[in-house]
């Protein structure tokens, strides 16, 4: 069965705190890379999620969503980390024309935004994070994929 834990984020503030949090236990647990998915309709708060990852890991600047260039990276202090948006993304195809499989080395943390529309082409996650509207605020649930994940996400059970 599949390790999973479950947050409800009231506002961007919280949903950042929560990503500051995630970051460190990425760093914290993952000497090597680490592959997280984002899940959730538009505007459930995956790039905003993003955001708060890579500011807890030193990330001071700008962060917008990689939408029409599908990736941007950071060379962060601790590690390399690469945002992808795949919402756009007409073809899987069109990801091995732009190397795709270079940025999972294996010290590189990749976070994919729509990683449905990548296909066969992409990794397996460590972890899956499902973002989700409620009333007031938003439910996210964070899920292990490996043995890297389940560490990761047992440091962040509530």
């Amino acid at each position: 069965m599949t390790e999973s834990v479950q947050h409800t984020l009231p506002d961007e503030t919280a949903t950042l705190q929560f990503g500051q949090k995630i970051s460190q236990q990425l760093l914290r647990k993952n000497k090597g890379g680490c592959v997280v998915y984002l899940h959730g309709e538009l505007g459930a708060g995956k790039t905003t999620l993003v955001r708060g990852i890579l500011q807890g890991m030193g990330h001071h600047g700008r962060v917008k969503s990689p939408t029409y260039t599908l990736v941007e990276t950071y060379q962060l202090d601790q590690k390399l980390v690469c945002h992808f948006d795949l919402y756009r993304l007409a073809d899987p195809e069109e990801l091995e024309y732009m190397g795709i499989r270079d940025y999972f080395s294996s010290d590189a943390i990749v976070l994919v935004e729509w990683p449905e529309r990548g296909g066969d082409l992409l990794p397996a996650a460590d972890v899956d994070i499902n973002l989700a509207y409620l009333d007031h605020g938003r439910s996210v649930v964070c899920a292990a994929g490996s043995q890297k994940g389940k560490d990761c996400i047992q440091l962040i059970k509530p």
